[in-house]
C-alpha cells in the first residue's frame, strides 16, 4: 500500500507501507542518521523523541534486532522513512526483524521511497516539521510542531541505582543512553541516576564524587528553569556534560546556544582534540551547538571541534573541574575513539579527592 512522506516545504515523497498504515498520520521533525550501521541504538536513542528517522543506508535492518544493543527500554521515533528493509536478517543473535520490531511498537515504516531526495531537501533548506501518512493530500495546519521539554517525556521519575565500585557517579537522566552507565561501570564505578529537576540539595545528600550531565532531546533552551540547579552542580562537583548535558552546562554558566540547519547525526563525523592535536571518528546526534562567540565570560575554553563545520565540539572550565563534548563518547552506535574523555573525567575526580584530603 502506497504511503507518503509530506515536508513543510511542500514537497512530498510516495513510498511503500512496510509495516501497517497507521491509524491516522503521523507528525515530527524529519532528521536523517548517515551510518551505515548502528539502526537499533539510534531509534532507542532518546534524544531522537518524536522525530522521523531517514536513515541514508540504502539498506537497514540486515543484521535484525538483538536483545543487547537497545539503548533504552523502548524506541522513541516517531517513525522510520528507508530505501529498503530486509525481511531476513541474517546474525546469530538477532531475535526480530526490523519491521517485526517497529511493528511491535505501532511505529510506522515507510520503505521504497527515494531517501537520497528527501535527505538532498533537508540538507538544502534544514530539518522541519513531517508528516507520513496514507492520505496523498495534507493538511498544512499539521505541520506545526508543539512547543516543550521534551525531557520530560524520556527522563526517569525515580532514581536508580547500578554497580558497587569505588566512585560514586550520580548521572543525572535528560533522556539517558544505558552505554553511559555502563561505560562508568567498566571503570569500577557505582552509578546513581536522578531525574532531570533533582534539586541540588537532594544530589548533595547522595554524596557524589563525580557529577555527569546526560544527553536528552529537543531544544536546550526548553529547560531553563533548571538552569540553576545545573550552576549549583558544576560549582560543586566534577562535572562531565555529554551532549544535551554539554549544552546545559554552557548556558548554566551564561553561554549560549544555536540550531544548526540539518544538525549531526551519524557515526562518522571528524573531531579534532585541539588538546592533543590529534583527530579522531565520533558519533553524533543533535540539532544545537554551542555558540562560540558568549564563551568568552563562561570561564570554558574551547578544546574539541567539528572538522565539517568548525563547530564547538567540547570545552574545559579554566578553573572549576568541567570538561564537557558534544559527541558521544560511549558510542553506540560508532566508533569508540573518544572513550577517553571517560578516563580524563575519572583522573579529575581523583584530583579533586587528594586536593579535598590534602585541605582537610
Amino acid at each position: 500500500m502506497e504511503g507518503y512522506l509530506h515536508l513543510k516545504n511542500n514537497q512530498s515523497f510516495t513510498g511503500q507501507w512496510l509495516t501497517p498504515p497507521p491509524n491516522q498520520q503521523i507528525e515530527g521533525e524529519i532528521v536523517f542518521f548517515t551510518g551505515m550501521t548502528g539502526y537499533q541504538e539510534v531509534l532507542t536513542d532518546p534524544s531522537y523523541k518524536d522525530q522521523i528517522i531517514v536513515f541514508t543506508y540504502p539498506l537497514i535492518g540486515n543484521y535484525g534486532i538483538n536483545e543487547l544493543d537497545f539503548e533504552s527500554k523502548e524506541p522513541h521515533v516517531a517513525g522510520v522513512v528507508v530505501y529498503e528493509a530486509t525481511n531476513h536478517p541474517s546474525h546469530y543473535q538477532a531475535t526480530y526483524s526490523l519491521k517485526e520490531y517497529l511493528q511491535k511498537w505501532d511505529i510506522p515504516l515507510l520503505g521504497h521511497l527515494d531517501t537520497r531526495a528527501v535527505v538532498k531537501t533537508i540538507r538544502k533548506e534544514g530539518t522541519m516539521p513531517a508528516v507520513l501518512s496514507s492520505n496523498e493530500l495534507y493538511n498544512k495546519d499539521h505541520f506545526v510542531l508543539p512547543k516543550e521539554e521534551k525531557v520530560t517525556k524520556v527522563t526517569a521519575s525515580t532514581n536508580g541505582c547500578y554497580g558497587d565500585g569505588e566512585t560514586h557517579i550520580v548521572l543525572v537522566d535528560y533522556g539517558l543512553k544505558k552505554s553511559i552507565i555502563h561505560s562508568f561501570l567498566k571503570r569500577n564505578c557505582r552509578v546513581t541516576t536522578v531525574p532531570f529537576n533533582t534539586t541540588f540539595p537532594e544530589i548533595k545528600k547522595l554524596k557524589p564524587d563525580g557529577i555527569v550531565l546526560s544527553n536528552g532531546p529537543g531544544d536546550p533552551k526548553e529547560l531553563t528553569s533548571i538552569l540553576p540547579n545545573v550552576k549549583k552542580m558544576l560549582e560543586h562537583y566534577p562535572t562531565l556534560g555529554i551532549c544535551l548535558g554539554h549544552q546545559l552546562a554552557v548556558l548554566a554558566l551564561g553561554g549560549d546556544t544555536k540550531k544548526l540547519p540539518f544538525g549531526h547525526r551519524g557515526a562518522n563525523h571528524p573531531v579534532a582534540d585541539l588538546k592533543y592535536g590529534k583527530v579522531f571518528m565520533s558519533s553524533q546526534n543533535h540539532s544545537y551547538v554551542v555558540d562560540e562567540e558568549s564563551l568568552l565570560k563562561t570561564g570554558f575554553e574551547k578544546r574539541f571541534i567539528n572538522l565539517h563545520d568548525q563547530s564547538v565540539e567540547g570545552l574545559i572550565h579554566q578553573i572549576l573541574p568541567i570538561q564537557t563534548v558534544q559527541f558521544h563518547p560511549e558510542a553506540h552506535p560508532g566508533p569508540a575513539d573518544g572513550e577517553y574523555i571517560f578516563e580524563e573525567f575519572m583522573n579529575i575526580i581523583k584530583v579533586e579527592k587528594r586536593s579535598v584530603i590534602a585541605y582537610a
